[in-house]
């Protein structure tokens, strides 16, 4: 019975040609398949190309076609990602497993009778090359860089002086960028002030800024409507409004300067962007990264501090604030409560606080005996 799947072997196949190269054009015959399979559930074309360059890494290294495919070859394949002068995470490992598990799966599914087409050409059939007994085991939850950490108040307010210092100081040497890193200081001040990745950063526009009803003092900056969040594979963009919070109502002053002051001095016209740059178009998340490794060398901060830390920093002074764990998930765009928590990094002044909190409530007036 022939089937109708996207990625069916007889859709991108041809069964009366004759090729001078068969198992190459079997191969990418494979290849174009799996990305129409991808395509129908609506997987992001970035993504289905880095897989597809994955599946071509794994062919150029072993020297073989997908049905030849053993776990020894797959299980060398990762041993030589592991070695040299840069070698590969543990979680990078594990999403390349998974990435070329998914590809044959894909092969040996009945569904797109690829089986069938390689035992007829090649007397040979795809087999799994991971398998519980060689692939990397998910026992944690968190398997990032352990140097990625909030960073601390003093360490904000560091970021935050060099960040502003940088225009008078490329004014003084008679270079050209003042504007540019008046931006971008404004720019690392938004980032950490609502806690949104680089891309988010990066997509919001001028109408995404709103007024909340419920905090009118903070007048057109009372939230702020994130509507690139970060997405699921297949799934469309997540959206959500992050408020301002009373404990960041500086950021109002930033973003107002911003606005009357700054931004009309790139002329951006009717561009929707938030963040322009010098040539009317909007700033993009690499350029975010820029400014914020601008500004930790400036401010001599740990060289493993990156962008990213900001959001982590956003999760835990809401944590020390007092924000209850609900509102941190909902402002940070989190499903889980479980991967707030592995951003968060509270200090032990706060956890002592806590602790004396708790004593308090259980001893009373004993407490203050034994204090």
């Amino acid at each position: 019975m022939t089937t109708e799947e996207p990625g069916a072997a007889h859709l991108v196949l041809a069964r009366n040609v004759v090729h001078l190269d068969p198992a190459s054009a079997v191969f990418g015959a494979m290849k174009e398949g799996w990305a129409r399979q991808q395509s129908a559930r609506f997987l992001r074309s970035e993504t289905i190309g880095a897989r597809l360059r994955l599946i071509g890494r794994m062919e150029e290294f072993t020297g073989l076609y997908p049905w030849q495919w053993t776990p020894a070859e797959g299980e060398a394949f990762i041993a030589h990602l592991r070695s040299g002068d840069n070698p590969i995470r543990m979680s990078t490992a594990r999403s390349y497993e998974v990435t070329i598990g998914l590809f044959v799966e894909y092969l040996l599914d009945a569904r797109y009778d690829w089986v069938r087409a390689c035992l007829e050409r090649f007397g040979e059939v795809p087999q799994q090359v991971f398998h519980e007994g060689n692939s990397v085991l998910h026992t944690v939850e968190y398997e990032g860089d352990a140097r990625r950490r909030p960073l601390d108040y003093d360490e904000i307010q560091a970021l935050f002086d060099a960040a502003d210092a940088r225009p008078g100081r490329i004014r003084g040497q008679g270079r050209k960028g003042a504007l540019c890193a008046l931006r971008d200081a404004a720019v690392l001040k938004a980032v950490y002030a609502f806690g949104t990745r680089r891309t988010e950063s990066s997509r919001i526009d001028l109408v995404d800024l709103r007024r909340n009803r419920k905090a009118p003092q903070f007048g057109s900056f009372g939230s702020v409507m994130v509507r690139f969040g970060k997405a699921q594979k297949g799934s469309p963009p997540k959206r959500r409004t992050v408020l301002t919070v009373p404990e960041m109502d500086w950021v109002v002053q930033v973003l107002e300067q911003w606005m009357a002051e700054i931004r009309p001095q790139f002329s951006p016209g009717r561009h929707p962007a938030l963040w322009v740059t010098e040539r009317a178009g909007r700033l993009s998340p690499r350029s975010i990264n820029e400014a914020f490794v601008a500004a930790r060398e400036s401010a001599g901060l740990d060289e493993d501090l990156d962008l990213h830390c900001l959001r982590h920093s956003y999760i835990t002074h809401l944590t020390e604030f007092g924000y209850p764990a609900r509102f941190v998930q909902e402002q940070v765009g989190h499903s889980h409560a479980a991967t707030t928590a592995i951003y968060m990094g509270v200090s032990n002044e706060y956890r002592n606080k806590l602790l004396e909190a708790a004593l308090k409530n259980r001893l009373g007036d004993d407490w203050d005996v034994m204090a």
